[in-house]
C-alpha cells in the first residue's frame, strides 16, 4: 500500500510538472491519492469486531461477487475490489460531458496517459460545475453526471467504496463486473467502444450471477428492469436519430434550434406515455427531470451504442477468453471500421453523427 501511495504521488507530480494546467491534474492526482491511501483490506474489516455487522455482510457479498467474476467471467484476478474505503461523500467523482449546440458528438479531452475520453472527471463537485458553466458560456450543451465508481485500468488497486457498497446485490455485481472489464480491454480515444464492451460484460455477468445465486424475486426484478431499460434505450435511439437528421439537414441554424427544442419536448412527452406501463416505477424520472440536451443524450449513447453488437459477438464465442480475444482484434482496427463491424453484428441502426470529433488537449483548456 505504501508503494502505491508513493506511485500515486509521483504520477501526480509528473503530470503537474508536464502541464501548464496543473490545477486540474492536481485535483486528479490528489483525489486518487486520498482514495488509495485510505483504503484497507476487506479481510481486515471482516476480522475487526468493532466493524458494523451490516458492513461486514456487504463486504462479504463483494468478495463472493469478485470471486464469481474471476471464475465465471474470466475477468482479471487483480488486487481491485480487495480493499474498502469510506470516501465520506455520496459520489467519488463527477464527469462533465459536452457537445456542440447542434451535434450529438461529444467533445473529447485528451490526457497524457489515458488518451482521449468523451468526458472530463473531477473529484470535487463544485469544480465540475464550474467547468461545466465555462463550457456552457462557450456555447456547448453540457451535462454533469455523478460517478459512484471508476477504473484506473490496473494502474492502482481499485477499492470498494462507500459510494456503492449499499447498492442492491444485482447493482453491486453490475458495477464490479463493469469496472473489472475495463482492465481486460481499453482503447485510447474510443469511449463508446470501451463503455459498450464493459456494459456487455456486466449485463451477461449479472444474468449469470442471478441464475446461479439469485432467488425468484431477483429474477423477476431483473426481467422487469431489462424490459424497462430496453424501452428506455429504444426511446432515446428514436429521438437521437431525429436530432441527428435535424443537425445534418440543410435548414438554417435558427430552424435547427427550433426543431431541436421541439424534438426534446416530444421526447419528454413520449417518456410520460411509455412509463404508464411501468406500474409506478420511477427509476428514470431523475434522468428526465434534468434539462435535456445533446450532452445529456450522448452520455447514454456512449455506454450503450455497441452493446447489441458485443452481446451478439459474445454468443458466438466458445468462452469468455475467446470473446476477449475477438474484442481485442476489433480494438486493433481503425475506429471507423470497428464501428462498422460492431453495427453489422446486430441489426440496430446507429444514428449518423456528422462532422469531425472535437478533441481538446489539456493544453487547450
Amino acid at each position: 500500500m505504501k508503494k502505491k501511495w508513493i506511485l500515486a504521488g509521483g504520477l501526480a507530480l509528473a503530470l503537474i510538472a508536464g502541464s501548464a494546467h496543473f490545477k486540474y491534474y492536481l485535483q486528479a492526482g490528489y483525489g486518487q491519492l486520498l482514495i488509495i491511501s485510505n483504503a484497507h483490506p476487506i479481510d481486515a474489516y471482516l476480522a475487526d469486531p468493532s466493524v458494523d455487522v451490516s458492513l461486514k455482510v456487504r463486504l462479504a457479498k463483494v468478495k463472493r461477487i469478485r470471486d464469481f467474476a474471476i471464475r465465471e467471467l474470466e475477468l482479471p484476478d487483480s488486487d481491485s475490489f480487495t480493499t474498502y474505503v469510506d470516501i465520506k461523500r455520496p459520489y467519488v467523482a463527477w464527469n462533465v460531458i459536452a457537445t456542440p449546440e447542434l451535434s450529438l458528438r461529444p467533445v473529447e479531452w485528451c490526457f497524457p496517459i489515458a488518451g482521449c475520453a468523451s468526458y472530463r472527471g473531477y473529484f470535487n463537485k463544485n469544480d465540475a460545475l464550474a467547468f461545466a458553466r465555462s463550457m456552457q458560456k462557450a456555447g456547448y450543451d453540457v451535462h454533469v453526471t455523478e460517478v459512484p465508481a471508476y477504473s484506473t485500468l490496473g494502474w492502482f488497486s481499485d477499492p470498494v467504496m462507500s459510494s456503492f457498497i449499499n447498492y442492491s446485490e444485482a447493482q453491486l455485481a453490475r458495477l464490479i463486473f463493469h469496472e473489472l472489464a475495463h482492465q481486460v480491454l481499453y482503447v485510447k480515444g474510443d469511449s463508446q467502444f470501451n463503455e459498450s464492451f464493459a456494459v456487455a460484460i456486466e449485463e451477461e455477468g449479472v444474468e449469470r450471477w442471478i441464475a446461479m445465486h439469485g432467488d425468484e424475486k431477483m429474477r423477476l426484478t431483473l426481467m422487469a428492469n431489462n424490459k424497462r431499460k430496453k424501452e428506455f434505450l429504444a426511446l432515446l435511439a428514436k429521438y437521437q436519430k431525429r436530432l441527428a437528421d435535424n443537425y445534418a439537414s440543410d435548414a438554417t441554424v435558427e430552424m435547427k434550434r427550433a426543431e431541436k427544442a421541439r424534438i426534446l419536448t416530444a421526447l419528454q412527452d413520449e417518456f410520460r406515455t411509455v412509463k404508464v406501463g411501468w406500474n409506478g416505477y420511477t427509476g428514470y424520472d431523475g434522468w428526465f427531470a434534468r434539462q435535456l440536451n445533446n450532452a445529456h443524450i450522448a452520455s447514454i449513447a456512449t455506454y450503450h451504442s455497441f452493446v447489441p453488437g458485443f452481446r451478439t459477438l459474445m454468443k458466438d464465442q466458445a468462452n469468455f477468453q475467446a470473446f476477449y480475444a475477438t474484442a481485442r482484434s476489433l480494438a486493433a482496427l481503425p475506429q471507423g471500421l470497428r464501428r462498422e463491424q460492431l453495427s453489422g453484428l446486430e441489426k440496430v441502426e446507429l444514428p449518423p453523427v456528422p462532422g469531425e470529433q472535437v478533441k481538446v488537449s489539456q493544453e487547450q483548456t
